[in-house]
């Protein structure tokens, strides 16, 4: 695997890889078959600590009619004209998942509402190549240790 060239990562942070036999990423994959409504990214996530999942998330769209979530994904997304950045402005269109709805902040939090310790945990993403700014922070202020993600996610999740 070459050097991966991410929108975001943070200083002193690295991405773990997996293959897709690891159990908490078979985890985070159901998570996102499951609970995502992001027809474009869907993805899912898993908060692992002391060999047990804590928390689950998926992300989700704010878009809730079928027809509309196909037109967002197929014909127009408001980032894609304005040739947004990956990870930036996501409010800017309404098909687009806000940072506060993608997997691994949903994962974290779920976590903490559930009263799960997350410092030390572990993150597992599925469906996505890497993580935004926002859900950097989340998780960092979580105490989230590792994130991992699938080996070769650059090009199975990469930008289409």
């Amino acid at each position: 695997m070459g050097k991966i060239l991410y929108p975001f990562l943070p200083e002193g942070k690295t991405i773990i890889y997996v293959n897709n036999e690891n159990p908490w990423m078979k985890a985070a994959e159901t998570c996102r078959a499951e609970s995502s409504t992001d027809l474009s990214f869907p993805t899912g996530a898993v908060v692992v600590k002391d060999v047990q999942i804590i928390g689950r998330g998926a992300n989700q769209s704010a878009l809730r009619n079928k027809k509309l979530l196909e037109f967002h994904k197929d014909v127009f997304c408001v980032r894609r004209f304005l040739r947004i950045p990956t990870g930036k402005k996501y409010w800017i269109c309404p098909g687009c998942s806000s940072s506060r709805h993608h997997a691994e902040s949903r994962a974290v939090k779920d976590a903490q509402k559930k009263g799960m310790e997350t410092k030390g945990a572990d993150l597992y993403l599925y469906g996505h190549w890497w993580c935004c700014e926002p859900c950097w922070k989340v998780m960092m202020d979580a105490g989230i240790r590792n994130v991992y993600l699938l080996i070769n996610s650059e090009i199975m999740f990469g930008k289409r």
